[in-house]
């Protein structure tokens, strides 16, 4: 069930109580008709038909598979309306969200700094990360943005150019987790779990406390908060454990490792949050979040870019347009046609590969959301490094991306979208 689906259903308040679940009734089945897929099976159909899953397919169940497609389609206005398919999407069949879980973290962060409502705070404001807890470290440079010094926007850059774990750690502290949570929960989103730093073997205690930290605007401070800690422990309802062993501090551990406590989203969160994002007019104001105009624009440009477009920060090559691209591009190493757009986050850790996609075809004029997590972990150990992510997790996406490219490319449409709010070389050039 979509948000927005959730919303109405509690605003239902009839006394009555033949006549409540009467109307609850019908209001049932008015939602279920409203968000039913003409065709239930048109994933698992193109699938089939591609011939290139059968192995996947037969063992959906051990990859955890989940997948998640949206038709778009517009009106004479260019007003967007939606249509989804889904294949075992279950947001009880937990996965780890690795890097993905970064995509709502850069918007709850720039919220929070409109939610300030200061002159001269910006996402480009000078930031002085300082050290107050177990575990914490200070930034007070960057060498790799244009001013030298690190900033919101600057860690929002690099997170979606190259998925920077580091970026996403800043932001987190920024927001911090307790009001990172409360956010998602305020805007229905009640299977997001966002409770720790990545690559930091921090305690669920320093996890709960986040760095103090100043903003600056010319040489003057303009904000000013304090080393923050949740007081409340956050995990999942029910514990979680996954595969036989893991690596410990370069030993096996036999038995199955715990991610009760770890970040989490579901994919139909996950496809809802960037939904949210990129078409935030479809959106009741309570279930998106509270971006400007530019927020959206400097969002749909990060999200968009190869890392070699990229000059601040500049990697020289270092990672090929593909690198932050599963679907239609995992493991092809070559360079993308810059008419093609992928809106997205990505994630890969302990054999899970999740991408959720906004895919855009400016020369073909063809765009839709796809969404997909499959676990690639053959000897179910955790954290050895042994999984099967280019023999099968990037075939797997690419695959799947260009199934669904080439079935967008034929499908027909009433009418041609303008796509060029998402262009964003149309006001930066």
């Amino acid at each position: 069930m979509l948000v927005w689906e959730s919303r109405i259903l509690e605003k239902i308040e009839i006394s009555s109580g033949l006549m409540q679940k009467t109307y609850y009734l019908v209001i049932i089945i008015f939602l279920t008709l409203l968000s039913c897929n003409k065709n239930p099976g048109l994933i698992e159909d193109l699938m089939v038909k591609s011939g290139k899953f059968d192995p996947i397919l037969k063992n959906a169940e051990k990859r955890r598979l989940q997948i998640i497609y949206t038709q778009i389609d517009r009106d004479e206005n260019n007003k967007a309306s939606f249509k989804t398919f889904k294949y075992r999407v279950n947001p009880d069949n937990y996965f780890y969200p690795a890097s993905s879980i970064k995509l709502p973290m850069a918007a709850l962060a720039l919220e929070k700094i409109n939610n300030q409502k200061i002159d001269g705070f910006s996402p480009f404001s000078t930031m002085q990360i300082d050290s107050a807890y177990s575990g914490q470290t200070s930034v007070h440079e960057d060498s790799s943005s244009h001013e030298g010094k690190p900033s919101i926007g600057h860690y929002i850059k690099k997170l979606f150019l190259v998925s920077d774990n580091d970026a996403f750690n800043r932001l987190y502290e920024f927001v911090g987790q307790q009001e990172a949570n409360a956010s998602m929960i305020k805007k229905g989103f009640q299977d997001i779990r966002i409770t720790h730093r990545l690559s930091i073997p921090l305690s669920l205690e320093e996890n709960r406390c986040t760095n103090p930290m100043r903003f600056y605007f010319n040489d003057t401070m303009v904000y000013d908060q304090d080393l923050v800690c949740n007081p409340n422990k956050i995990k999942s309802d029910s514990a979680i454990f996954l595969g036989k062993g893991y690596m410990k501090d370069g030993q096996l551990v036999n038995e199955p490792m715990e991610f009760t406590y770890k970040n989490a989203i579901g994919l139909q969160s996950l496809h809802d949050v960037l939904l949210s994002i990129m078409f935030p007019e479809n959106f009741h104001p309570a279930n998106k979040f509270n971006l400007h105009k530019t927020d959206y624009e400097f969002l749909y440009q990060f999200m968009s870019k190869y890392p070699g477009e990229s000059d601040f920060p500049y990697y020289g090559g270092k990672y090929k347009d593909d690198y932050c691209k599963f679907l239609m591009f995992a493991g092809t190493n070559q360079n993308i046609d810059r008419n093609i757009r992928i809106y997205n986050k990505i994630g890969e850790a302990y054999g899970f590969l999740i991408d959720m996609a906004y895919i855009i075809d400016f020369e073909k004029q063809i765009e839709f959301v796809l969404g997909a997590v499959i676990y690639v972990n053959e000897n179910e150990m955790l954290n050895d490094g042994n999984y099967e992510y280019e023999t099968v997790g990037y075939p797997f996406m690419r695959d799947l991306g260009q199934v669904f490219y080439t079935y967008e490319l034929n499908r027909p449409r009433a009418h041609k979208p303008d796509l060029s709010g998402y262009n964003w070389k149309l006001w930066t050039e």
